[in-house]
């Protein structure tokens, strides 16, 4: 028993001796932080946050991207939204929504007794002429024999003349619609466009008037040819005139551009959404674009006097923008700057920086900290001086 616990003090002996025996590692300086000097950060040399902080050389500004909000819409000069023109019932549908159509093909077929009276009006208007030149022939030869007085024929050619104006009018009412032949209440709902049916509001057998139509019965349209309809501002006006070459960009088709021509600038601002209309034409042969598709439109706004900078390298700090100069290795100095172009990518500035000045672009954030903590520090030293 006496011999276990020699066994067990030994042991214990030599553990403590061996862990007090152990050195311990000797902690490792952390490298010294910035501090200000002359309204610059500066680091010591070979500081490893400045690794950290990429630069890019201010340059001169001829332009600049700028996106506007768009809409791809049907192009109306290539549409047509068929309404009924006659009270009636749809008795038979002769296309299907994504069918190819061509111009003056049947849509649908409509009885309609308005458009058979319409019909019957035409037949009258024709007999009754018919009947007033019977008249007017039997007066001229009356007239020629002395039986009848000059009025009595000039009343019959003015019945003929009436007559004639009214078979115009009836026949073209009918004919606007569909055949003057007989009376027969067909009414035939025709494409004028040739292109897509793009849309179909009706079914066999459903009543239809004409004063109850919120929504068309068709709507046939061209969709090789779309328009694109931009919310632009005041200063995008110089460049998105007529005939004006832009870039449409889809997000939802994974990035996808198409080439749009601008054909029309609104003259007045929009009193809701304030921004200024602008219509484009695109092409689309591939049918990838699809109406009512939220899209964006850029072009290059060109600049007159400025220097460029990665939109990275600006900095709001309550009302003032900012960018972060290097002017020495390690040396760093805030500086204010107006802002006169923004871009997606890139920014224009119109004062506060010239061109070839060392901007930094990733890591401003960290910047900026450093900038405020050294402040804080020499704000704290400059209380506690007696």
């Amino acid at each position: 028993m006496m011999d276990c616990r020699l066994f067990s003090c030994t042991v214990v002996l030599t553990a403590v001796a061996l862990f007090g025996c152990t050195d311990t590692p000797s902690p490792v300086a952390s490298p010294a932080g910035p501090v200000i000097q002359n309204d610059q950060l500066q680091y010591p040399p070979d500081h490893p946050q400045i690794a950290l902080l990429s630069t890019t050389k201010a340059t001169e500004a001829s332009e600049v991207p700028v996106d506007l909000p768009a809409r791809v819409v049907w192009n109306e000069e290539r549409t047509q939204r068929v309404f009924p023109a006659f009270a009636g019932r749809i008795t038979q549908i002769d296309v299907a929504v994504g069918q190819s159509v061509s111009r003056g093909q049947a849509l649908a077929h409509l009885a309609s007794p308005e458009y058979g009276a319409a019909q019957a009006d035409a037949a009258m208007a024709q007999t009754n002429l018919t009947l007033a030149t019977q008249v007017l022939d039997r007066q001229q030869s009356l007239f020629d024999v002395g039986v009848v007085a000059r009025k009595d024929l000039e009343q019959a050619a003015a019945e003929k003349s009436r007559a004639q104006a009214e078979l115009k009018r009836a026949q073209a009412r009918v004919e606007l619609y569909g055949s003057p032949n007989g009376p027969n209440q067909q009414l035939v709902l025709r494409s004028h466009v040739q292109g897509v049916v793009v849309e179909r509001n009706i079914t066999t057998g459903q009543e239809v008037r004409p004063d109850t139509a919120n929504a068309p019965l068709f709507v046939v349209s061209d969709p090789s040819k779309l328009w694109v309809q931009i919310d632009a501002q005041t200063p995008d006006i110089a460049d998105l005139q007529a005939k004006a070459r832009v870039q449409l960009v889809v997000p939802s088709l994974s990035g996808k551009t198409f080439e749009a021509t601008v054909i029309a600038v609104a003259d007045q601002i929009d009193p809701v959404s304030r921004s200024i209309k602008i219509r484009a034409l695109v092409d689309n042969p591939e049918r990838w674009l699809k109406s009512e598709m939220l899209a964006t439109v850029r072009y290059m706004r060109k600049i007159r006097q400025g220097v460029e900078v990665p939109a990275s390298a600006l900095f709001l700090m309550g009302q003032q923008h900012i960018v972060f100069v290097q002017t020495a290795v390690g040396v760093y100095a805030s500086r204010q700057v107006t802002l006169s172009q923004e871009g997606p990518l890139k920014v224009v500035l119109s004062d506060g920086l010239k061109a070839g000045e060392e901007v930094v672009t990733q890591n401003g954030l960290l910047l900026a900290r450093e900038l405020r903590i050294a402040k804080e520090s020499m704000d704290v030293k400059a209380l506690n001086k007696p």
